[in-house]
């Protein structure tokens, strides 16, 4: 009897792998048998597009079930945030920012195990192919299933390990929620085995190539082998399975890899106009497919609308102020002159009383004055400026044009300096420009232009410019009847089209432009630089404004303004609004976390100052690498000599600091066994104006969740019932029965 399976594909990324458009080729009924499957390049290429289907992005939200952040939509009973601050969770009823994704990763776990037992018999010879592709595939499977385990770990704890097809007459009863320490195995030798695919140029690599956004790399493994250990030791997993020397070496391993295979910090300096400095250009730049300009970004993630989902209502468009950061976030960015921390701590569990460090230069009066440049680009806060730069162009996006070579009586030469010389040889002459590309996006408002450069023997008249598409039939026209000056040299030249473009619904990416050279022949004429830009010209902004009374300002009833005095700035481009979303996106992994996973592991084994070797020629301490994630901040290095006590200290600031907002907050004080610290109380800071001046008041959220069965997630009732018919064992997590 044949086994049948059902095909649905939801294709990640165009050009993921390869066209997915004709993956399978299916029988009339939708249906072909496994052995059909992986006989075909299609069919096995579908069937891996299948096993990518349950990756995981992080976002924002999850910041908001941490210290980090208290959300603003915790004022409804029904929202996540409400039932998470309450304890209003339980085993019959509980979601997260992430659903409950057992079931989900299981299934991921189990297409890649299906995919892995089946590549055994595929061989060059069977399916079209050649032995890179092949071992990459394998090693592409290998890595999905070792980071689905990972995220089942960090959620749940123990977890049954599965690394074979379950047959029909499979015997459920001796199944078992394995140890961390034995799934983290699994996960180092799933890992292993895509490691030891072959370096080919069109296989396995570190970098992508075109077509590969959301592909798996090595330096992805690399990257799951650091998170993986440096958990299986943490104190909420540690049963001694890995000595923190195990850590070092393998999250040193990680780093050295892929800072010897291209892998660097991003330093690019922003203009002014753009952003504060590299740390914040870094977060608002969305990471290019083939890594040429972000070299930090192992694995993207997913892009974030802040200005919407986490803006202030002074933004058209805004819907929540999301998750606000907290107090507690913001007494942890240090002074930049002394690279000392504002706050010590608090004299009462409620963190109202703050300690003072009188030595680090820092001002109550003034709080915001002289921090870690990472403040000024994660968190707005009272008197920030919303507005870079000088008022003036707030975009200013250009869409360059090439021309056909071919028209109607026309004669087009492409010449050496890449401009084109335009003959028309008899009436109605006109010829084509290429597509646009992208889609202008030009808001309301705002300008659309056609530029170019031209010269000309002789003027040129009656000319025109026509909307080509979406128009058939040769287009509409612009309406405006043009005239070309005789001209030897370049002559700049600009048609303003906004209203007719903008009548006309014209820009859209396949859109193109018709140019009408005159009415008849005999006309010359030279063009280069032809392009369409959008601008749009901004009102100066005042600084933002969160004191009571303020537009922006603190409320306690309105979902759409701050819960805390502050918002969040990180991934937020200033200029993206309702017309023009230009913000960022949260990574998934990327080699900061991997240099401060090291310098954790490398201070517990060695201390914080002794030089370790990496491998691949690569030596540093713990304080090494934390001071090269400092610098590109622009933040004093951690001074030599600290204990280890002083360094854990410090390290876990950095930690939050550089990672805020990245979702590790959340699992970070899970792993190192302090939620009950971290989760009980965080505050806010409530602003009023008094004359010239401002005062300064702390306020107070009390939360339920700080407790031992928010470590980690209750499995799904069902799971947990069908669970124990089979085996007789309550697999539910503690605290959740």
């Amino acid at each position: 009897m044949k086994k049948y399976i059902i095909f649905l594909f939801i294709v990640l990324d165009a050009g993921f792998i390869t066209s997915c458009n004709d993956l399978l080729e299916l029988q009339n009924d939708g249906r072909i048998t496994m052995d059909e499957v992986f006989k075909t390049r299609a069919g096995v290429l579908g069937y891996l597009a299948s096993c990518y289907n349950y990756l995981y992005y992080p976002g924002i939200n999850r910041s908001s079930l941490t210290d980090d952040a208290q959300d603003a939509d915790g004022i409804y009973g029904n929202s996540l945030s409400s039932y998470w601050y309450a304890n209003g969770f339980s085993a019959a009823f509980f979601y997260s920012v992430d659903g409950q994704p057992w079931v989900s990763y299981y299934e991921g776990i189990r297409k890649c195990n299906v995919f892995l037992a089946n590549m055994a018999n595929v061989t060059t010879a069977t399916v079209p192919s050649t032995e890179a592709e092949l071992t990459s595939w394998v090693a592409q499977a290998h890595t999905l299933r070792a980071f689905y385990y990972l995220q089942l770990i960090k959620r749940y704890g123990a977890a049954p390990l599965i690394t074979e097809t379950y047959g029909i007459t499979h015997d459920y009863s001796g199944d078992r929620r394995a140890p961390v320490s034995e799934v983290v195995a699994q996960i180092l030798a799933d890992c292993d085995a895509a490691l030891s695919a072959p370096l080919f140029s069109d296989g396995f690599n570190y970098m992508r190539r075109s077509g590969e956004r959301q592909t798996m790399t090595r330096a992805v493994v690399q990257a799951i082998r650091s998170e993986a250990v440096l958990y299986a030791a943490s104190p909420l997993f540690d049963d001694g399975a890995y000595s923190w020397a195990d850590v070092t070496r393998i999250t040193g391993e990680a780093l050295s890899g892929c800072l010897a295979n291209g892998y660097e910090l991003f330093h690019d300096t922003p203009a002014p106009e753009i952003a504060q400095n590299a740390y914040a250009l870094y977060f608002i730049t969305r990471s290019d497919e083939q890594q040429a300009y972000d070299r930090e970004t192992i694995c993207r993630g997913q892009t974030v609308t802040v200005w919407q989902s986490a803006g202030m209502p002074s933004t058209p468009g805004q819907v929540t102020a999301g998750p606000c950061p907290t107090q507690e976030l913001v007494d942890c960015y240090e002074m930049q002159a002394t690279g000392e921390p504002p706050i010590t701590g608090y004299t009462d569990a409620a963190h109202l009383q703050p300690v003072v460090n009188t030595v680090s230069g820092y001002n109550p009066a003034k709080p915001y004055e002289g921090r870690d440049p990472r403040f000024y680009a994660s968190i707005y806060y009272n008197g920030a400026p919303r507005q870079l730069g000088e008022a003036g162009l707030g975009r200013d996006d250009h869409f360059p044009l090439t021309f056909e070579t071919s028209g109607n009586n026309v004669i087009v030469t492409l010449q050496d300096d890449g401009s084109y010389r335009i003959e028309t040889i008899g009436g109605d002459p006109f010829l084509m420009t290429s597509a646009l590309g992208s889609s202008l996006n030009a808001p309301s408002g705002g300008s659309v232009l056609v530029r170019m450069e031209y010269r000309a023997p002789g003027t040129v008249s009656d000319a025109e410019f026509f909307f080509a598409r979406p128009w058939p039939e040769g287009g509409v026209e612009t309406g405006a009847i043009l005239t070309f000056p005789e001209a030897a040299d370049w002559t700049p030249w600009e048609l303003n089209i906004t209203g007719w473009a903008e009548a006309f619904a014209w820009g859209a990416a396949d859109h193109r432009l018709r140019f009408d050279v005159g009415p008849d022949g005999g006309a010359v004429i030279d063009v280069r630089n032809l392009e369409v830009v959008v601008q749009t010209y901004l009102t100066p902004l005042p600084p933002l404004e969160t004191y009571v009374g303020a537009t922006d300002g603190i409320t306690a009833t309105d979902r759409r303004t701050t819960r805390t005095g502050y918002y969040l700035r990180k991934y937020n481009n200033w200029k993206s609004g309702r017309d023009n979303d230009a913000d960022g996106e949260v990574r998934l992994f990327r080699l900061a976390e991997l240099y401060l996973n090291f310098a954790e592991a490398a201070y517990r084994s060695a201390g914080p100052d002794a030089v370790i070797d990496l491998g691949n020629g690569i030596s540093m301490s713990a304080r090494d690498a934390v001071n090269a994630v400092r610098a590109r901040a622009g933040m004093p290095p951690f001074p030599a000599g600290m204990t280890g006590e002083a360094f854990e200290k410090k390290y876990r600031n950095e930690r939050r600091v550089e990672l805020a907002f990245e979702e590790h907050r959340y699992f970070d004080v899970r792993r190192w066994k302090i939620l009950e610290q971290s989760e009980r109380y965080v505050t806010g800071m409530r602003i009023t104006q008094s004359s010239d001046d401002f005062d300064y008041e702390r306020i107070g959220f009390e939360r339920a969740s700080g407790i031992e069965k928010y470590y980690f997630y209750p499995l799904e009732l069902s799971e947990v019932n069908k669970m124990q018919e089979h085996t007789g064992v309550n697999w539910q997590n503690p605290g959740w029965n």
